[in-house]
Parts: structure tokens; sequence; C-alpha cells
């Protein structure tokens, strides 16, 4: 297959990437005995007026329901944030039409940890970091980053580290959806990357270590298994004891797991709306796939997820525009247990 043809902003993510990368290792205080926060992907409304969609608006008001129930720290943003070409630049009103003026409840206010996505890309990818500095919630520091938060009152620790797909594997086709990424433009940046991933799952002592990215690496649905993650991401979250993996790109929500590993792959891609396609379910390994959420008739205005974290385990639920429950699962610690 033929790669798709270069972008200049993706080009130009040399410059960015030098000036705005810096690897913060930071360690965030959390009071009380859970990290809870919200997961979110394939959200970013439309490229024409009113700049956000039914499904995004429903989804938003409910997230503002539930993130104040559970005393929300934050929401995991996993790219796909302005559809259909992201923002021109840190000015853009896209961030305010489709992001600000939303998700508007008092409980979403807190910090949004934003990675970016394919469609992020088809536009000033890099004015979606520089925005960091110009929104009270919006927390993208650079391309790809690590956040550790510390649980005051069990000294748990919990790292995430946020990667960018699409220095890794390319941007997927703009119209031939079911294609996979057309591999990395450049080699460099995605080496670069490539080592600060190892160095990082090498480096953490967290008691949990959750990665986050846009691709997914296992998915049943219409975008499928990413070939480049597979081979090479795969082979980190398993060596390094990684809790879960969390992606969005297909537009539903699943939850999969290799029966002989223990991560967990999590997509909630349905930030806006629902794909019924589950074209790839013979493309994950056997008994991986544990639940799959995709509806295409009324049910199709999105749906995201909640996570809790204490010193023992980590439930996800995904809900559906109406508050819905869809599903819950829990998942028991690995890392540093004696």
């Amino acid at each position: 297959m033929a790669a798709t043809t270069p972008r200049p902003c993706v080009v130009s993510i040399l410059f960015f990437l030098s000036t705005f990368l810096a690897f913060a290792n930071s360690v965030v205080d959390v009071s009380g005995n859970s990290l809870n926060f919200l997961v979110i992907g394939d959200w970013g409304g439309m490229s024409d007026e009113p700049y956000y969609t039914v499904g995004q608006s429903k989804v938003a008001s409910v997230m503002g329901e539930k993130a104040e129930k559970i005393d929300s720290q934050f929401t995991l943003a996993v790219g796909d944030n302005f559809y259909e070409d992201g923002v021109k630049d840190v000015d853009d009103p896209r961030f305010n039409e489709t992001f600000e003026e939303v998700f508007t409840a008092p409980s979403l206010q807190k910090r949004w940890y934003a990675i970016c996505g394919n469609h992020d890309y088809n536009g000033n990818a890099s004015a979606q970091v520089a925005y960091t500095q110009k929104s009270a919630r919006w927390y993208m520091p650079s391309f790809y980053y690590t956040e550790i938060f510390n649980l005051s009152s069990s000294n748990i620790t919990i790292q995430f580290v946020f990667i960018d797909t699409v220095i890794l594997c390319g941007l997927s086709h703009p119209k031939l959806r079911h294609l996979p990424p057309s591999g990395p433009q450049s080699s460099d940046l995605a080496d670069d990357q490539w080592a600060w991933i190892e160095s990082t799952l090498q480096q953490s002592t967290a008691d949990w270590l959750i990665v986050s990215g846009h691709y997914p690496v296992w998915s049943a649905a219409h975008h499928g298994p990413t070939d480049i993650l597979v081979k090479q991401l795969r082979p980190l979250l398993i060596k390094y004891n990684v809790t879960a993996y969390i992606a969005g790109h297909d537009h539903d929500m699943q939850h999969l797991k290799e029966d002989d590993s223990s991560v967990n792959y999590f997509v909630s891609g349905a930030g806006h709306e629902v794909d019924s396609s589950s074209k790839h379910e013979d493309s994950v390994p056997e008994n991986s796939l544990k639940y799959r959420y995709g509806k295409s008739d009324s049910e199709k205005h999105g749906a995201f997820g909640v996570v809790t974290i204490n010193d023992k385990i980590m439930n996800v639920t995904f809900f559906n525009h109406h508050g819905r429950e869809l599903y819950n699962t829990t998942v028991e610690r690995i890392r540093n247990i004696h």
C-alpha cells in the first residue's frame, strides 16, 4: 500500500518537538484513597457550525454528572479532539466551540490530559500542545509525556505514560478507513519515542502503570489492530508489567485481554458517536474480546469510561449517553505485590 501524502504539520513537528518536548516526571499528590477519572476519545465535534454534535453534547452532560458523583480528579482525552481537520493555530475558535463551551459542568473543569489522534494531525497538532499555556484545564505539555499520581493515604503510585501513536505509526488513510496507518513519516522521531517509551517503562517503580495512545493495539471493530503497535508496543507492555493500555480511534467501547497476558486493553472511542462495525472480530487473539459496545441505531450518540484506582484494584465502567451502565470490570494490581 502506498503511503499517504505527508502533511506540512507533521513535517514541522521536528521544530515543535525540540521546543515543547519536556519529559516531565512530576508527582501529583491525591488526597483520599482512590484516583478517579473519566476517559473519552474521538469526541471532536464537527467542522461546521455548531462545531459540536448532538452525541458529544449528550455525553458531556452525563460526564459532568458522573464526574461529580465520583469526585473525578481529571479527564483523559485519547485523541481525535477536533474533527475533521484539527485546529489551525492556538487561537482557533474550535478550542472554545468544541471543547470549552461543550464540557461546561463544574466537575469537568479539572485537568484534561490530552493526546493527539490522526484527525488532529490533519491540522496544526502543535497548536494543541501550545494551548496548554492558554487553558486552565487543557494539558498536553508535549506530544508524549508521563505523569505520576500518589495516593497520600496509602502511598500508592499510579503512573500514566501518554504516547503519540501518529508519530509511531503514521497517519491512517483519510477515506479508506479500513486501511492501517501508513507508517511513521519520520523514522528518527519514531525511534526517539520508542526509546523514550522503553526507558520510561523500564524505570517505573509505580504500583500501577498505564499507557495511553490514540491507536489501539487490539481492536475488533472497523479499524482493527494496529500492526506496528502489536509488533513493537505489545511486547513492552508485557515485559514491564503494564496494567492497561487505553486507546480510542475505533468509535466504540471495548475491553480485551489475552489469556496468557496480564495486560488489559481498553478502547474508548465513542465520544460523539458509536460505530456498529465488528469487522475485525477475527483479527484479535482468541477469547481476548471481553466486551464490545457498538450500535448504529438510537443508541449511536456516544459513550465514555469511568475509572477508579485504589491500592488493590482498578475498576472500569462504561456508560452510554443516557448515563446507563454498559459494562463493568475489575482489574487486580499486579505490580509491587509482596
